[in-house]
């Protein structure tokens, strides 16, 4: 399925920018080029996010404030006419009382009770000034349709999946440390704490020097091969079964041998999945660096200040090899003498596997709290510990607030019963607990698993509008478009400091007989339809448009600004990309993310257009792409599709990077600086085109793999700026002599 990169402003790094994995020539870029480069960045974000003004974050993120490189930090807000206050609404304050009538001068207290009545008298809800601390999360069902949640306009409303510990801080030990305790009686876990709105550090080794909410880079680790990693159980839950469609009108015919059938596998290894079932388990997963999914077991290390009194409390973050997702483990079973840690619950958060772990951390115990910053709550005797980054007791009237609950805000109806309409408008979302622990599923055939958890979830809705938010501090995904919606548009909204994803859309085909997403719903003709995708259940007409994105995958580093699997879009074809147009992704600004910064799963339906955007600062702790990253090894059925048989395809260390299978992407009128490779097609991909755009500074031209006749990419029309020669990097074992690349360079 033709997918458009166009228009857009892809910027993969800066010279002093991260420099593992960067293209080897970096370091040899004009500083006046890389000046000016970004600089003209700057002005591009301003011009596409005018209500940002100054846009310092990006500013600074650009590194516009050095002696080298500087520039004025200018700009004022734009601001519209803003929000009126609607004729007929129900009001809720935090000091309000849900015995009161719903007037502004009686507001209710309780969101959920206001919900309802607004929906019940055709209101609009209006929230007042301040923290709505929620003990639960608001559902929304199909009788809330055409709700307009908002901020009663010029106040700063803020919904809050947190709850205030209340402290007395004692010394702990302040002698050769600055660290005070305080009783948390009541309190189970505390996974995240948050100080005056910003994350403390949960106590780890090795030490964040910057605190949690600061990237290291691929710093902050222990490297992977100073562990001894127990190897995979591959018995732990008993045999895999395997599924492959045989159905020969449902093969994709144009990858040569690549991904032409349907496959699963269900159980075995793939059981720590929610449902049980993964690509990565069938018979013969192919592409890139593949094989069965697997993870280690258990790790051996001795770790300096163990070993270990509550070792069976700690939790382990592990990269896998190559870092292309990362792994968190609980710990089942500890041996103090050897420092063995056998792992229990986890391994989830990834859909590629490994015999090893690559570089990895620990967290969670009471010795490891020697830092400024870190706190540790010890559950055993009910007692919080602060480090605490100042002089002398940590401020009695600050705000500590732990996050509790993980989705705050809950759109859920059906195909047949949606709820439609609803606008949520002006809030601030913080403090979602974490989500990152809880179960996991593998959307199509690409690298990710993820969890249908978000502060904001939608499933079953139609003409949903979310507008003009800001999504800050949350502990795992912010915006979840799951299974069937239509037309959701997220739009003039801002997503900092998240612990996944800023926006995902994740459809569902019937791989198992139930689906957790699904609860009470037997489902029809699994594991055989799981390559039907015509039922409609799954997210058409996703929009994200000017939106800035900053900060995430704190802790989940397989996260992206948006990434979408078994999703579509249009019912006909775009011919031109106008303002128009509806867009996928569109006039937003994305940067400092730890994998690629925009990610498509599969090429399901296809249609996609993503233009008009400033992406840069991606793959921070990881390699191997960068602005953008697609895959489409799993051929799907659609009503929806625009070309072809069976499925169609999506469109970066690369630029613009097609993974095993991408096909029919159209790459034009992108200003690309950096890259490894301006264009890469790999392993079964095929008809993707590069043209009409300047690509500065890349190792490699291009690097592409065989394709068959007729199904040939394109390379042409496109300035190579300071490349030192025409270069291809072969991909694949053979290079199809169909290929097609017509360049000029100056």
């Amino acid at each position: 399925m033709q997918q458009r990169l166009a228009l857009t402003f892809f910027v993969c790094a800066a010279a002093k920018w991260p420099l593992r994995g960067q293209p080897k020539h970096v370091d040899a870029v004009p500083a006046s080029f890389d000046c000016e480069m970004r600089k003209l960045a700057y002005e591009y974000g301003k011009k596409l996010i005018p209500r940002m003004g100054a846009f310092e974050s990006l500013y600074y993120a650009l590194d516009l404030d050095s002696a080298g490189c500087h520039v004025a930090s200018t700009g004022k807000p734009f601001t519209g006419p803003g929000a009126k206050l609607p004729t007929k609404a129900v009001f809720v304050a935090v000091d309000g009382r849900d015995d009161g009538d719903g007037t502004e001068g009686q507001p209710l207290k309780s969101l959920q009770v206001a919900a309802d009545a607004a929906a019940q008298r055709g209101a609009a809800l209006v929230l007042r000034a301040g923290t709505h601390f929620l003990d639960k999360t608001l559902h929304l069902s199909p009788l809330h349709s055409g709700l307009v949640m908002m901020a009663y306009p010029g106040e700063r409303v803020e919904i809050s999946g947190g709850q205030k510990v209340q402290v007395s801080w004692k010394p702990y030990n302040v002698s050769g440390a600055n660290i005070w305790v305080t009783d948390a009686a009541g309190w189970e876990e505390m996974p995240a704490l948050h100080i005056n709105g910003a994350r403390a550090t949960r106590a780890r080794y090795p030490n964040m020097p910057h605190g949690i909410e600061s990237s290291c880079g691929y710093g902050c680790m222990i490297d992977g091969g100073k562990g001894k990693w127990t190897p995979p159980d591959f018995q732990k839950y008993g045999n895999v079964s395997f599924y492959t469609d045989k159905t020969s009108q449902h093969y994709r015919n144009t990858t040569h041998d690549w991904f032409n059938e349907y496959m699963i596998g269900v159980g075995g290894l793939c059981s720590v999945y929610d449902p049980p079932v993964s690509y990565w388990c069938s018979e013969n997963p192919s592409g890139g660096g593949a094989f069965a999914f697997r993870t280690p077991s258990g790790l051996s290390f001795e770790f300096p200040n163990g070993p270990y009194k509550h070792a069976e409390d700690a939790r382990l973050f592990v990269w896998r090899p190559n870092r292309w997702a990362n792994w968190m483990f609980d710990v089942a079973k500890y041996e103090a003498t050897t420092q063995n840690f056998t792992f229990g619950r986890g391994g989830n958060q990834g859909a590629r596997g490994e015999n090893t772990g690559g570089d990895f951390f620990i967290e969670n115990v009471m010795e490891e709290l020697d830092y400024p910053g870190e706190f540790f709550f010890d559950k055993h005797a009910e007692k919080l510990y602060l480090y605490y980054n100042g002089t002398g007791a940590p401020p009695a009237d600050a705000s500590y607030v732990v996050p509790r609950v993980q989705v705050l805000v809950n759109l859920t109806g059906t195909q047949w019963n949606p709820v439609k309409d609803i606008k949520v408008q002006g809030i601030h979302f913080s403090a979602s607990a974490p989500t990152y622990m809880m179960p996991h599923g593998v959307p199509s055939a690409g690298d990710w698993a993820l969890d249908r958890y978000s502060a904001v979830f939608l499933q079953g809705t139609q003409g949903t509008l979310i507008d003009g938010c800001v999504f800050d501090r949350l502990e795992g995904n912010a915006v979840m478009v799951s299974g069937y919606n239509r037309d959701a548009t997220i739009q003039n909204s801002d997503f900092s400091y998240l612990g996944g994803n800023a926006v995902a859309a994740w459809g569902y085909t019937n791989e198992t007989r139930t689906d957790r997403g699904r609860p009470g719903i037997i489902l029809a003709n699994a594991p055989a339809a799981g390559v039907d995708g015509t039922d409609g259940e799954h997210p058409l007409r996703t929009t994200v448009q000017n939106c800035t994105a900053r900060e995430i995958g704190l802790y989940e580093k397989q996260s992206s600004f948006f990434v979408q699997a078994k999703t579509a879009q249009p019912h006909k074809r775009l011919k031109t990309l106008t303002p128009s147009t509806t867009s996928r992704v569109l006039s937003n600004v994305f940067f400092n993310g730890p994998r690629a910064g925009i990610n498509m799963n599969d090429g399901f339906g296809g249609g996609d257009e993503i233009a008009f955007n400033l992406v840069f600062s991606t793959c921070r702790e990881s390699g191997d792409h960068g602005p953008f990253n697609s895959w489409d090894r799993q051929p799907f059925l659609t009503t929806v599709r625009l070309a072809g048989e069976g499925s169609e395809c999506e469109d970066v260390d690369e630029d613009v990077d097609n993974d095993d299978g991408s096909c029919y992407y159209k790459t034009h009128d992108n200003f690309l600086v950096y890259g490894g490779q301006a264009m890469k097609n790999d392993f079964g991909g095929h008809d993707n085109h590069h043209y009409d755009n300047v690509d500065a500074y890349v190792d490699h031209a291009l690097g592409v793999c065989e394709t068959i006749a007729g199904h040939e990419d394109y390379f042409f029309g496109v300035a190579l700026l300071a490349l030192p020669l025409f270069a291809v990097l072969a991909r694949c074992p053979t290079r199809s002599p169909g290929t097609k690349y017509f360049f000029f360079s100056f």
